[in-house]
């Protein structure tokens, strides 16, 4: 049995999803937390790894105990965000629980989808109360250019070996996702671009946002990206934005988890 977490945090604060020592991460202040909710020592599993200072609505972890045994979980699923968001600190919160029989279940390596969304604050006036939580673009983006960024974004879509999206030097060999969809709207007095992917490689979504903010700035077009996509180098896409306006939106299993709060 594992119990599922699902978490919204602040990632500002954070030097990343996956512990390291001596910093403080997100596995590292919730492995702390959650066993002394439960009362003994546990294993905390992400559903992926994230950069400092990236943030969540919807990352999903599992808890196990590090000794196994039975009757180790005695706070109910439905009751259990109370007791964690209790003594977690303001910056992350449980916002639901599910407990899963399945040992196969993974979070992260059964994962079928993860949207992600970045937030641009397209202001010339800074936002005192967004820093640290958008990308800061400084200039309005006017209706007609979020309009060619969405045309742009959605020649993302389908099956594509996305390397020139992919940070330098990474390791991986099969640079090839399908992205089921991705769209640039108007939300409020921000800019968001969403992107739905079976996966994503590293910096892949904060490098297709620096991209659209080429198209923003007139330097290329919608039409410009899938010659972006197919020259696989780096080089041909915009700029790596900062991790602040990156948000992990939903991760999605091949089953439908009905999340419980009281």
């Amino acid at each position: 049995m594992k119990l599922l977490l699902k978490l919204a945090f602040d990632g500002k604060d954070f030097h990343g999803s996956q512990a390291q020592p001596g910093l403080r991460t997100v596995q590292g202040v919730l492995t702390e937390a959650l066993s002394g909710v439960i009362g003994c020592p546990v294993n905390v599993t992400g559903c992926s790894r994230t950069d400092a200072g990236v943030h969540a609505e919807g990352y999903v972890v599992s808890v196990s105990p590090k000794n196994e045994g039975k009757g180790w979980l005695k706070i109910p699923a439905e009751k259990f965000h109370l007791a964690a968001n209790n003594i977690l600190p303001g910056d992350i919160s449980v916002t639901g629980a599910f407990i899963i029989d399945d040992d196969s279940f993974h979070p992260r390596y059964s994962v079928v989808g993860k949207k992600y969304v970045y937030r641009i604050f397209d202001s010339p006036v800074p936002s005192p109360f967004l820093r640290g939580r958008v990308y800061e673009y400084g200039k309005k983006i006017s209706g007609d250019s979020i309009a060619k960024m969405d045309e742009a974004a959605k020649q993302f879509e389908g099956k594509h070996d996305f390397t020139s999206f992919m940070a330098s030097g990474s390791k991986i060999t099969d640079a090839t996702r399908e992205v089921f969809s991705a769209s640039v709207k108007r939300c409020g007095e921000l800019a968001e671009f969403t992107v739905f992917a079976d996966g994503f490689l590293y910096n892949m979504v904060r490098i297709m946002s620096g991209t659209l903010i080429d198209v923003a700035k007139g330097k290329i077009t919608a039409c410009d990206i899938p010659d972006i996509i197919s020259a696989r180098d780096r080089s041909a896409a915009g700029e790596t934005l900062p991790p602040e306006g990156l948000y992990l939106k939903e991760v999605v299993y091949p089953f439908k988890i009905d999340w419980l709060t009281e």
